[in-house]
């Protein structure tokens, strides 16, 4: 009878979740991270991309709306689910990613020294920009569905390490061009003020999300924080370019 309560629980969130329509999964800057949300846990995330160019060339400006729960009430086994309001220029482009917002995403993990163990680093696996609109090859589509898994352990004075890979959509990124690295530093900054949060992350491939990103928090309170940062995207080849670098704010609030 408890496990029925607890399974009927967590369906009911996830379908709380996946009815508002508006969030990424917990990250670094850009990158996934391997925290998950914990049971009852909800973040709102206001995030925007602005170009620091106007060339032709720049890339659209983004706006990412989204709320990402905690579903599973484990200490050691977690598991999140959102979903992203992400769009263009709001759709003044007339783009399909403008006509076509809604994304999904979850991710399952295990944290640091779980079940008592000292060594064990945190894992966490998942899948992010999950589309809603698929055309075929003519039409164009939204489905980059980006699976990817990570491991990171936090050390003494260097702060966290975090390591993985990804694959996405052959149909969105290409062929050979889906498929790449994850890698990150993320570290508190005591030394300054328990409020500052520093990181860098690396998504390598020569496609659209390829880049690697700068940037720090300041938590006004337990549950709200903003992130500026810098985002450098990789080359790529003439029809697969991330753009000219932007600048991200990244607002959370966290109930």
């Amino acid at each position: 009878m408890k496990l029925t309560r607890i399974l009927t629980a967590a369906s009911a969130i996830v379908a709380l979740a996946c009815s508002m329509a508006l969030a990424t999964p917990s990250t670094q800057i850009w990158i996934p991270s391997t925290d998950v949300k914990g049971w009852k846990e909800v973040n709102i995330g206001i995030d925007n991309y602005v170009r620091f160019s106007d060339a032709a060339n720049a890339g659209a400006n983004t706006l990412d709306i989204g709320v990402t729960a905690g579903v599973l009430p484990f200490e050691n086994f977690k598991l999140e689910v959102g979903v992203d309001y992400m769009t263009d220029n709001l759709g003044a482009s007339g783009s399909i990613y403008g006509k076509h917002p809604i994304y999904f995403n979850a991710k399952a993990g295990i944290p640091e020294e779980a079940f008592g163990l000292k060594w064990m680093p945190a894992v966490a696996a998942g899948m992010y920009n999950i589309g809603t609109f698929d055309r075929g090859a003519t039409g164009g589509n939204t489905m980059q569905n980006i699976a990817y898994g990570l491991v990171a352990k936090t050390f003494p004075v260097i702060g966290r390490i975090s390591a993985g890979g990804y694959n996405g959509a052959e149909k969105q990124f290409g062929k050979k061009l889906n498929n790449g690295i994850l890698a990150s530093w993320d570290r508190s900054m005591p030394e300054i003020s328990d409020k500052l949060w520093l990181a860098v992350d690396y998504m390598s491939g020569r496609n659209y999300d390829g880049q690697v990103s700068v940037g720090g928090s300041w938590a006004f309170s337990k549950q709200v924080s903003l992130l500026l940062g810098v985002n450098v995207y990789n080359p790529g080849q003439s029809t697969l370019y991330g753009g000219k670098p932007t600048f991200t704010t990244q607002l959370d609030i966290n109930f």
